[in-house]
């Protein structure tokens, strides 16, 4: 159910290494957090060139239910956004390993990725919480 190629973190974003620019990772939420958001109806994304800290809030979904955080899984600069999602914020949900990905960040330390879950911690997680 989750791709066994990409890190995962305990807030639900999941991290593709690389990206598509060099050195960077690709961000996106997993089908676990689409899927309790609801219908994602508007992205707020972090600007390139912006800089992030892992941990830390840099945009924002907006569902039929709520409005919920995005959270940098790794410090550094924002090098690509998916421009895509301004007109078509449901592809979070229909496709959120894909097309629906948000944001690539070069991270300031590679050493970060480490920290990651890969699939089978992450979905253990989910087990253990529900």
């Amino acid at each position: 159910m989750y791709p066994e190629d990409l890190s995962y973190t305990e807030e639900h974003e999941w991290l593709r290494d690389p990206g598509e620019a060099p050195d960077s990772v690709r961000i996106g939420i997993t089908d676990y957090a689409q899927e309790a958001l609801g219908d994602i109806v508007y992205v707020s994304l972090p600007e390139v060139g912006t800089t992030v800290e892992a941990g830390s809030p840099c945009g924002e979904l907006e569902s039929t239910k709520s409005v919920s955080d995005v959270y940098a899984p790794v410090s550094g600069e924002v090098v690509a956004r998916n421009e895509t999602l301004d007109a078509t914020p449901e592809l979070v949900n229909s496709d959120p390993y894909s097309g629906g990905w948000l944001f690539e960040v070069v991270p300031s330390d590679r050493g970060q990725l480490g920290g990651l879950m890969d699939a089978a911690t992450y979905e253990a997680q989910l087990e253990s919480t529900v």
